[in-house]
């Protein structure tokens, strides 16, 4: 009979190098998770290396994130000026002038099991014009500038829809940091000078500081950005580019101050050579302009960015470079690497802090003992590239579909050979309507469709159970339900008034 193993064999001590969003995130979910128990969680993050701090729209699975750690949402809001966040709007994307939402929310409802869009396209091939848009409440919402949260129990599913939030990342990690350093984790304000490796089998030893401190551990957590110190630099884990596929490899990015009420949605706006983001929270405006190195000079992306933004700047642009692709191994001994230690692609779906998170699950689900069985290893960098590669695929998706011809970048993006699974994806949605979902999928499917109906991508066929219900039944329906979601939107308190009745921030 196998034996259950002792507690000799448990991972007694966790150092998390880099601090930032992805450090204090997983600093203060390994402090939930070993709460009671003796494990040790170390932070070394040293106060003159300065953090991206750009990435301040999130998608909606951060609620779930922040619950499971307890923390109030009204204190949460408040302490880190943020704004509520519907979906992402964009535009210029499809051709310069175009405009469409992608919202955190299904369109319609099925009926007989048959997917709502059937039914769209099925009116539509009779003469009939309906936009899938207006069937989706947090678009009709998001058109109108309002915002409240979803029931818990919607009594119909049409008013079933998420929502996010625009948030200031500093003062997210700094909010982490204390909710952390309460619950014991230990921090360190140093830079690391050497990384130690055991001579037996490669694995991480120890730590040494240029304090002079060395400190050892069981098991490092690589948070320390781009350069992945650990990952990287010691255990030479091998990056995969995908910059065949995704261009964009520089950002530049600058605050200000705010001249109207904030939008409960993110703006992406397209430009010839990348696209520009204005991400509002309580107190101010974050913009970036991203772009490809090979299509516009630093200067110009700076210039443009400065010509095309609102308001009185607080700071300096900050500039960035990054390669779009993904560490060959998140895991790789007794190191796992969360955040853009990872590898990172780019900021289009607000994809970053959420690949954080679903790490740092996979992380506790997998937790390892100090034997660090591969198969937990090799399943938890299994179900990693499987889900960045379908991010990764939609994102080449809002490229690939793009209908501008205005400049060699949008030209060259639509000529592009794409990898075969977003291949498949695309031709089977042509041919029948059909979306597939993948396991490890960020995005449901009705974002998917959100896409392929933006880009003006029309099946060929639809179901034929949707020839089923009279047409007349089927159009009487539709502009009951547009109508129904237009007169309750109306009943609805402004972005600005919800953030002011509710959880208005008193910070500076």
């Amino acid at each position: 009979m196998s034996q259950i193993k002792s507690s000799s064999q448990e991972v007694k001590q966790v150092v998390i190098v880099g601090g930032g969003t992805a450090g204090w995130m997983t600093a203060a979910s390994l402090a939930k998770y070993f709460q009671g128990r003796s494990a040790k969680i170390l932070v070394i993050e040293s106060s003159e290396i300065g953090t991206v701090g750009v990435g301040e729209a999130t998608i909606p699975n951060i609620i779930d994130f922040n619950n499971r750690l307890g923390i109030n949402e009204i204190d949460f809001i408040k302490s880190t000026q943020a704004s509520f966040k519907l979906g992402i709007q964009f535009e210029n994307w499809s051709t310069p002038g175009s405009e469409f939402f992608h919202p955190f929310a299904d369109y319609g409802m099925k009926i007989d099991n048959v997917d709502f869009h059937h039914y769209i396209n099925r009116a539509n091939t009779e003469g009939f014009n309906l936009k899938l848009q207006n069937y989706c409440f947090a678009n009709v919402l998001a058109k109108h500038g309002k915002f409240a949260q979803p029931h818990p129990n919607p009594s119909t599913p049409i008013a079933n829809y998420s929502y996010a939030y625009h948030f200031d990342a500093g003062l997210y990690a700094n909010y982490l940091k204390t909710f952390s350093l309460k619950l014991g984790v230990q921090h360190i304000d140093a830079k690391v000078s050497k990384v130690n490796l055991r001579t037996s089998d490669g694995f991480i030893e120890s730590l040494e500081l240029e304090n002079g401190e060395t400190i050892a551990g069981d098991l490092f957590v690589d948070c320390s950005g781009f350069k992945g110190l650990l990952i990287e630099e010691a255990l030479q884990t091998g990056y995969e580019s995908w910059q065949q596929w995704l261009f964009c490899d520089r950002a530049v990015a600058i605050q200000t101050r705010s001249t109207d009420e904030p939008t409960p949605f993110t703006r992406s706006i397209a430009h010839e050579n990348g696209w520009q983001w204005r991400i509002p929270l309580q107190h101010r405006v974050g913009n970036g302009y991203i772009y490809s190195s090979k299509y516009e000079s630093d200067s110009s992306a700076e210039s443009r960015l400065l010509t095309s933004i609102e308001g009185e700047t607080i700071n300096r642009p900050r500039h960035f470079s990054f390669h779009p692709g993904r560490r060959k191994q998140i895991w790789n001994k007794n190191c796992i690497a969360i955040g853009l230690s990872s590898g990172f692609l780019e900021p289009l779906e607000s994809t970053s802090i959420s690949l954080i998170q679903s790490a740092i699950a996979k992380l506790l689900t997998f937790f390892p003992d100090m034997s660090f069985d591969p198969a937990d290893i090799a399943e938890v960098n299994r179900l990693h590239n499987s889900e960045v590669e379908h991010v990764r695929d939609f994102l080449i998706l809002h490229y690939k579909l793009s209908k501008r011809t205005d400049s060699e970048f949008w030209r060259d993006c639509q000529s592009m050979e794409i990898p075969e699974t977003l291949s498949h994806k695309i031709d089977l949605f042509k041919s029948r309507g059909h979306i597939i979902s993948h396991e490890n999928e960020s995005f449901e499917p009705a974002s998917w469709l959100t896409m392929y109906d933006a880009f003006g991508i029309v099946p060929k066929r639809y179901d034929p159970r949707a020839n089923l219900p009279a047409l007349d039944m089927i159009t009487t329906n539709l502009q009951k339900m547009k109508d129904s979601l237009d007169n309750a939107a109306l009943q609805v308190l402004s972005h600005q008034s919800f953030i002011d009745k509710h959880c208005k921030s008193e910070m500076p």
